[in-house]
């Protein structure tokens, strides 16, 4: 979720690349960077924090600071600059955007991750090469310049080759001082076309106040960019035409990407998101490396006895599905509490549990003193939240950190997928260090943990794969839906068009058919069983959050013992009745459902033939791993709460009476 940015042409380049990166901070806030060519070279500073560390930088003398090369003497016309949010590294100034090779002949900015970057590693270490960082993103830098012999769009397609994963980057060398040259797989990149003048980024607000015609990239694309215009290849070369396209957006909408809501957005950045939050943990084929931050090590979780989790909300969902993974791999027994009620209730925990605190901001205050109160009893405290400097991290023993970027919604979306991706990959660990799971049960886990954000990306389509990531959308958006199916595709196909195929058609057609029928109705319920169950916790919290419609949502197997008491021919109930050693009892619960008159919505496993029979409709996900289907189960639920809070007239991004961060009791 990094951000980056880049210009070349007549002007300054500094203002511009620090207002661009202001305009991109949602995108990672701990550290910045820029680096520009001069006359004498390339003056490069970086500093840990926002921005205003590095404007703070900016203001002394660069050359004292150590410049990669040398200070300018006039000012920059061409530079590249980057906003940080750490997937690989800690949060240091040597670790922060941009990186530059051995002979500082290559400078580089860099959004995503490069999954093959230990074997390149270990390749250029042998050739002499000599790294500064952590980071996977400077082997690019150094893969460039091992084929760069003076035509570096050239050397960027060599490069490009090479590396595997799923990233964006800007190059820039002090040999072609009038170039930059930008390609992408996956992640976004936009180019900003002006008079005499070219902006490069990863969405367009970086560049609106300066130019509205807009240049696509699809992926595979590399985009070289001088002064007097852009020229566009595919990777091995061969030219592509491109025409500019002219945006309407005002700042508002700018700042939203072209959605209708900031919620709309976050929903599609799902697959990026938890892309980024599981890439730097899953370097081996075979297993996880956490990399836990802090003094907590793996020798201490090893030893672990029990588990409890505290959090709130969306938080404590994520902690219940968990639950069933960390009990289910690792057999380590693993206790839920709401943060509220367990810093009340005197509770009995020691040297041998290891607390898990869940907070998106870090800041929650019940989710706070819950780890305090089990850290001043003797427990370790672990904290999983998505801020880095948050207070959360500071009284917690070790840290992990969810990679989703600025959530700007009150209602959590793609940090709920973020903290749920987390869990499993901290119960693949955990399993490891104790023996639970044969190596080829936690091989194929983590091949399928390596392919959720493709199955995001299938289950919403062409939106998140080449469009809403790139910020390219039309401006109708009628009624509800019509704003997702208005989200462009990267090669120009638009409105339901562009989801006339795949997976993801059926089930934005089957959320819009839910919704006309079922949106003014005062009551709804969610039921499932085992893995089920948090997904339906959840899809019922974002309806009651956005919508403000009553919603109960409750174990399946409780029906009879008082919930289906509420049924009547009006009553929509929503069950999960994806894929688990459950569902045949689900689908007897559905049963009952429908003996009672309710009309029965499904959320079903893609090719599931046993729900469809019982469900008057059945939204459906990509099948994967059963354990691994809650970060696919939830977001056709996210999709339906939208749908109705919006057929309703409602802000969804601001629903009544809450507030994205919790910090009072």
């Amino acid at each position: 979720m990094c951000g980056i940015v880049g210009y070349v042409g007549a002007r300054p380049a500094q203002g511009l690349l620090l207002a661009g990166l202001r305009k991109l901070e949602y995108r990672g806030y701990d550290s910045a960077g820029i680096a520009v060519i001069g006359d004498d070279g390339v003056d490069a500073a970086r500093a840990v924090g926002n921005l205003d560390a590095l404007e703070a930088k900016l203001g002394r003398d660069l050359a004292a600071e150590g410049a990669a090369v040398a200070v300018v003497t006039r000012p920059a016309t061409t530079g590249i600059g980057h906003t940080r949010w750490a997937t690989h590294g800690r949060v240091t100034e040597e670790n922060a955007h941009p990186h530059f090779d051995s002979a500082a002949r290559v400078h580089v900015v860099v959004n995503g991750i490069v999954e093959n970057y230990l074997a390149l590693k270990e390749r250029l270490l042998q050739e002499g090469n000599t790294f500064t960082s952590e980071t996977d993103a400077e082997v690019i830098a150094h893969v460039i310049a091992d084929h760069f012999d003076g035509d570096l769009a050239g050397a960027v397609r060599q490069a490009y080759s090479e590396l595997e994963g799923h990233f964006a980057f800007v190059a820039m060398s002090p040999e072609e001082p009038d170039t930059l040259v930008g390609a992408r797989k996956e992640c976004p990149l936009v180019v900003g076309c002006g008079n005499g003048e070219q902006f490069v980024a990863s969405a367009i607000p970086a560049f609106l106040a300066e130019t509205r015609e807009v240049q696509y990239l699809d992926n595979g694309e590399v985009v070289v960019l001088r002064p007097e215009g852009t020229t566009i290849t595919t990777a091995a070369g061969d030219p592509v035409e491109r025409a500019a396209q002219t945006v309407h957006w005002d700042e508002e909408a700018a700042e939203r990407g072209g959605f209708e809501t900031f919620m709309l957005k976050e929903i599609y950045e799902q697959a990026d998101a938890v892309a980024d939050t599981i890439s730097g943990h899953l370097q081996r084929e075979d297993g996880v490396d956490l990399g836990i931050e802090g003094e907590l090590d793996e020798r201490a979780l090893a030893q672990v006895g029990r588990i409890v989790m505290v959090a709130c909300g969306t938080s404590y969902h994520a902690g219940l599905i968990g639950r069933y993974a960390i009990e289910e791999w690792a057999r380590v027994p693993v206790e839920l509490d709401i943060a509220s009620e367990y810093r009340y209730r005197n509770p009995v925990v020691g040297p041998r549990d290891l607390i898990v605190g869940i907070s998106q901001s870090g800041e929650t205050a019940d989710t706070l003193a819950a780890m305090r109160e089990a850290r001043a009893r003797g427990a370790k405290v672990l904290a999983i939240t998505n801020v880095v400097g948050s207070q959360a991290t500071r009284e917690a023993d070790g840290v992990l950190y969810t990679c989703a970027g600025l959530e700007v919604g009150v209602a959590a979306t793609k940090t709920f997928v973020c903290q749920v991706a987390l869990i499993y990959l901290l119960g693949l660990r955990l399993a490891e260090l104790r023996g639970t799971l044969p190596v080829e049960r936690v091989a194929e886990l983590v091949g399928e943990m390596r392919r959720l954000p493709h199955r995001i990306t299938e289950l919403l389509g062409p939106a998140v794969a080449t469009g809403a990531a790139d910020e390219h959308t039309d401006a109708a958006d009628e009624d509800t839906l019509n704003s997702v199916n208005s989200v462009n595709s990267g090669n120009g196909a638009t409105g339901a068009a562009g989801f006339a195929e795949g997976a993801s058609a059926g089930m934005l057609a089957q959320v819009r058919r839910v919704a006309d029928e079922h949106w003014t109705k005062e009551f709804f319920l969610y039921i499932g069983r085992h893995i089920g169950l948090p997904v339906a916790l959840e899809g019922a919290l974002k309806l009651k959050e956005i919508s403000y419609v009553a919603t109960d949502a409750y174990a399946a197997g409780e029906m009879k013992h008082g919930p289906i008491a509420l049924l009547d021919e009006s009553t929509p109930v929503v069950c999960v009745a994806t894929d688990s050693p459950v569902l045949d009892k689900m689908i007897s619960n559905m049963q009952e459902v429908r003996a009672r008159g309710a009309h029965v919505i499904a959320l079903a496993s893609e090719g599931s033939a046993k729900v469809t029979p019982h469900a008057e409709v059945v939204l459906a996900i990509p099948a994967v791993d059963w354990m691994l289907q809650p970060i696919l189960a939830v977001i056709p639920l996210q999709m339906l709460a939208y749908v109705i809070a919006r057929r309703r007239g409602l802000n969804v991004d601001q629903p009544r009476n809450l507030a994205k961060t919790v910090t009072v009791e």
